[in-house]
């Protein structure tokens, strides 16, 4: 239950901040957070820029759990987290967003320089404006409506922003985890905004498991006119990847939770071998993605892989290698009668006139650090689906709807 008069004040103030929300948005995208895995300095810069306007917009209890990285001019990795004090101090309920963002990528697919934002047709374009900062300044404008309207929140409210979501949480959740600082309790409602739709209907409570492979074959390089003198690397890989599709019937359970509701085994990446036509190769190397439902374990399914390798090795005489890239257990899921889903979906409903459902998904996201620990967390966001793309961008519209439902959510008793 919620007060709908307060509620609704909540949001006059929110559809006021529309200029203010654009305005952080062009500061956030002007500070290119990325990790040095990517080239970049980390998130110091954009911490320090949000935690000089938050505490100007009068919020008061700041905090930081700082990961230490030598390979950042700052030498740490931030992770900031705001709190306001609401009538019940048992609860808090927590949105967490990413201060990092991934590289731009080719920038002749830009109509402009990515890290200066441009508003069109009511779009907000640039690096990092879906991921995350879309529901990272909706999440800091519904806080701020409560302090400027006066409203004190049923639960308290807390907004955290954490380093390294992009290439792993080794220096952002996870270490916040670990940390004897972990601010989390188990009677709080988490809300990670970091995956949905775009209708706004998709609460995630499960991912399947991640396994990336690279396999590497070795033969024996010769002419391309005298194949018998050599061992063809690139024809053995060949034949394994179709013998891999295999994997689909050995795996072959169903899921409805998910989307897809199988296991996905597929090869993606393929690296350069020889750069002429006429020389047969003597070493390849690809690598493959699986999704895999909960229902299997990841060592299952290497030990098929590993002897579908063996096999293609015996059959042309070459040495096949594998080595895991990511490999990455599911988490036990978050009950689908969890009070953090029933609360999103009363939210979600008042807001949006929508019935959100809880589903699992085969992308991987920040949440799975929290099940693992036994948090009941949420994966919500109305979101159009253009992160690491060129040109990406988030809908003004969205962005104030989404913070109207976190505003619900802070008002929920």
């Amino acid at each position: 239950m919620i007060d709908h008069n307060l509620f609704q004040a909540i949001s006059r103030r929110i559809d006021a901040y529309e200029e203010e929300m654009i305005e952080m948005q062009r500061s956030l995208t002007g500070i290119p957070a990325l990790s040095p895995d990517s080239g970049g300095e980390g998130e110091y810069e954009k911490a320090r820029y949000l935690k000089a306007k938050l505490k100007e917009w009068g919020f008061q209890t700041i905090e930081e759990i700082d990961a230490p990285d030598s390979r950042v001019p700052s030498g740490v990795r931030p992770n900031v987290f705001v709190t306001l004090p609401g009538r019940n101090p048992d609860r808090t309920v927590w949105l967490l967003t990413h201060l990092d963002i991934v590289p731009p990528g080719e920038l002749r697919f830009w109509d402009h320089d990515p890290y200066q934002v441009v508003v069109k047709d009511r779009l907000i374009f640039g690096r990092g404006t879906e991921d995350n900062q879309q529901d990272m300044v909706a999440s800091i404008f519904a806080a701020k409506a409560f302090i400027e309207e006066g409203i004190q929140p049923e639960s308290s409210i807390g907004l955290a922003f954490v380093a390294d979501e992009e290439t792993g949480s080794l220096f952002g959740l996870d270490s916040i985890l670990k940390s004897p600082q972990n601010p989390f309790r188990n009677s709080d409602l988490i809300v990670v905004p970091d995956a949905g739709n775009e209708e706004g209907t998709l609460i995630e409570v499960a991912e399947k498991s991640i396994l990336w492979l690279r396999f590497k074959t070795t033969g024996k390089q010769c002419h391309g006119s005298k194949p018998q003198l050599g061992r063809n690397a690139l024809l053995a890989a060949s034949h394994l990847i179709v013998k891999l599709t295999e994997l689909y019937n050995l795996f072959s359970k169903r899921d409805v939770l998910f989307d897809p509701p199988v296991s996905t085994f597929e090869p993606t990446r393929k690296d350069a071998n020889v750069p002429n036509i006429n020389t047969i190769p003597g070493e390849d190397i690809f690598f493959m993605d699986c999704r895999v439902l909960p229902d299997y374990s990841l060592s299952e399914v290497l030990l098929e892989i590993k002897q579908m390798a063996d096999a293609i090795q015996n059959q042309f005489g070459v040495e096949i290698e594998i080595t895991s890239v990511q490999e990455n257990e599911a988490a036990p899921p978050t009950s689908e009668n969890a009070p953090v889903i029933h609360a999103l979906k009363r939210a979600i409903a008042d807001v949006y006139s929508l019935q959100a459902v809880p589903q699992g998904i085969g992308g991987g996201t920040v949440a799975a650090h929290f099940r693992k620990q036994g948090y009941p967390v949420a994966v919500w966001s109305k979101v159009g689906q253009r992160a690491h793309q060129p040109n990406e961008c988030c809908s003004l519209d969205t962005m104030l709807g989404n913070a109207k439902v976190f505003a619900h959510l802070f008002l929920q008793t």
